[in-house]
């Protein structure tokens, strides 16, 4: 048997798509029985099944009827004061008893953390490569049992409104009153070039950072119109010799070129790992500040797993420069 062939590896979804009937049996069934099969197995009897539950023996017992109607076998046969159950239902228990756990681990209404849970987190790339290893760090250390996912942001508003991502990381700031905002950090602008470029020897004038070539790193959609149009009356004549989205490539064409660049002091502290940067001293940049901020839809804080997630992403950053 060929392990690589799709087909003979089907997801559970593929076969449920196969076999229509099987939605319009458990249509048939009422779930509440398989918990009083359930309760009748583990309690070896109607009576002890009906003291678990609150409901009469004789609701058991008809409870029981229906599902012998369902299943081709009596299930349990009496056997003194209480039952003892049959091979079909001890088969049946095996998977009833399984499902039955992973309905409550999915649920999980009391916010345990015994169960495994996927958290989803969207940022794009370069938020995610500053902030996701101190989420991780912090999240593994309090609750081992949850995984992290994270995921690109495409319309941030409508994953968080629409319930496609638990969280989102970004400088952005929405309008929308469903969306709460918590600050996590506020950064300081630097000016950056290579290691080895003409300016670091160089007279700093406004003249000649403005006849230097430039980059402008594109960021559409986020709500940092007034720091760009700071930053084009520091720098009125400046040239822009290339742009880009990605600010991965921004830093990379920096290390390699003649051009200078603007980003946030703690993304030139990541990218001077990989690429050989410097900064450029010049005060009225540094003094501009861009926030990062945690998103949540507020409904979400009705779920206990998640709401301790956000206060253990909160507590993280708790000692980092955040503004007023």
């Amino acid at each position: 048997m060929n392990d690589n062939n799709p087909s003979e590896k089907r997801a559970p979804e593929h076969l449920l798509e196969d076999k229509p009937q099987i939605f319009r049996t458990l249509r048939n069934i009422d779930l509440n029985l398989l918990t009083i099969f359930e309760a009748v197995y583990v309690h070896k009897g109607i009576v002890n099944a009906a003291k678990i539950l609150n409901l009469t023996p004789s609701a058991i017992s008809q409870s029981i009827q229906k599902l012998r109607m369902i299943f081709p076998d009596p299930l349990f046969i009496r056997k003194g004061q209480g039952v003892t159950p049959t091979t079909y239902a001890t088969h049946l228990h095996e998977y009833i008893s399984q499902g039955l756990e992973s309905i409550l681990g999915a649920l999980d209404l009391t916010g345990s953390y015994d169960k495994q849970r996927t958290i989803t987190i969207g940022t794009t790339p370069s938020v995610g490569a500053l902030v996701m290893p101190e989420i991780y760090k912090a999240i593994r250390a309090r609750y081992p049992q949850l995984l992290l996912r994270n995921i690109p942001i495409s319309d941030a508003e409508n994953q968080l409104t629409q319930f496609q991502t638990d969280l989102i990381i970004d400088n952005h700031t929405y309008d929308n009153r469903a969306i709460h905002r918590h600050v996590l950090f506020t950064d300081s602008m630097e000016l950056v070039c290579r290691q080895d470029h003409p300016l670091l020897s160089a007279s700093l004038t406004e003249d000649t950072l403005n006849n230097a070539e430039h980059t402008l790193l594109m960021l559409e959609g986020q709500n940092l119109h007034l720091l760009r149009q700071r930053v084009q009356e520091m720098f009125p004549e400046r040239q822009v010799s290339f742009s880009s989205y990605n600010i991965f490539t921004i830093a990379s064409l920096i290390a390699n070129s003649d051009v200078i660049g603007m980003m946030p002091a703690r993304f030139y502290a990541l990218f001077s790992h990989c690429w050989s940067l410097k900064n450029i001293p010049y005060a009225v940049l540094n003094d501009e500040k861009i926030a990062f901020s945690l998103h949540y839809n507020k409904v979400s804080l009705r779920d206990p797993i998640l709401e301790n997630v956000i206060d253990v992403i909160r507590d993280a950053f708790q000692n980092e420069d955040v503004a007023a």
